[in-house]
């Protein structure tokens, strides 16, 4: 858990363990709930996940949050792996309560990301955005992230197109 300095004095970043997964199902549900159209996922489809389905997740992945006086606000997920332009890794479900866009969160869940990449080899992140979600895209490239490539069809929804986009973390 930490304080990211330079953003909301009471945002607080930290990472889910396997024990937290109510936390995670929680998140992952309203976002699909209430931005399901930015996603891969479904909102049907994962209400039904079990506490097992939710724990499996962190085999794979790691979630970081922010949080506000307790109440989570954001998420993420980071899974390591070698990807396309040498990403060390892929950044996903990037998502943040619409009441809490535009005060630091996504900001302070990168600076989280950028505090570990050295001891964890997430120096070069990867993610994929929609096309045509140009808040998504503008937001990533405040924070440093480059189109690359062309767009590339979704295999999880056919006949949208997602971006490739790399950031090295800041030295």
């Amino acid at each position: 858990m930490s304080k990211i300095q330079g953003v909301n004095a009471a945002l607080v970043v930290s990472e889910l363990s396997s024990d937290d997964w109510q936390r995670l199902r929680e998140l992952r549900l309203a976002s699909l709930k209430y931005d399901g159209s930015a996603f891969g996922g479904n909102l049907e489809a994962e209400s039904e996940f079990t506490e097992s389905d939710w724990r499996q997740k962190f085999t794979k992945l790691e979630f970081i949050v922010a949080s506000i006086d307790g109440s989570d606000i954001a998420i993420m997920s980071v899974e390591k792996m070698n990807g396309d332009f040498g990403a060390r890794c892929w950044i996903g479900g990037c998502w943040v309560e619409n009441s809490h866009r535009n005060k630091g969160a996504l900001r302070a869940m990168f600076a989280y990301v950028d505090k570990h990449a050295e001891s964890r080899d997430w120096q070069i992140q990867g993610l994929g955005v929609w096309i045509d979600n140009f808040a998504a895209i503008s937001a990533y490239k405040k924070l440093g992230f480059v189109e690359m490539g062309e767009p590339q069809m979704s295999t999880r929804k056919p006949g949208l197109f997602y971006q490739r986009m790399i950031r090295k973390t800041p030295q």
